[in-house]
């Protein structure tokens, strides 16, 4: 059991990675498209470009805030998730076959 948490928590965080990834690109091609445009244009330009920046700055380093959160969140959940199914195991199986069986209830009506 321990073994299946540890590879669904590398699996999450690969994810994260892949996503926070994705997203500092996206920033960075967004930066440099505003840059390209700002240079092909006259004053104002400059001034939404340079309020654009500031703009995507910001973002970026919201979303590294809000990843990190979601990073700790989901590993103390998934911490004391593991701690509950060592503790309770019957529980957890009652519960899972439960959810299991009105799943299949409900899919079955389709």
């Amino acid at each position: 059991m321990l073994d299946t948490t540890t590879r669904t928590t590398r699996s999450f965080d690969d994810t994260m990675h892949n996503t926070s990834t994705d997203m500092k690109a996206l920033v960075k091609d967004a930066q440099a498209m505003l840059t390209a445009a700002a240079s092909l244009t006259g004053v104002k330009a400059d001034e939404l470009r340079t309020r654009g920046m500031e703009l995507l700055d910001r973002a970026m380093g919201k979303a590294s805030q809000y990843q990190g959160q979601a990073v700790i969140k989901s590993k103390e959940l998934a911490e004391t998730a593991d701690v509950y199914v060592k503790d309770n195991p019957w529980r957890t199986v009652a519960a899972a076959a439960s959810v299991g069986l009105l799943v299949g209830i409900y899919l079955g009506r389709k």
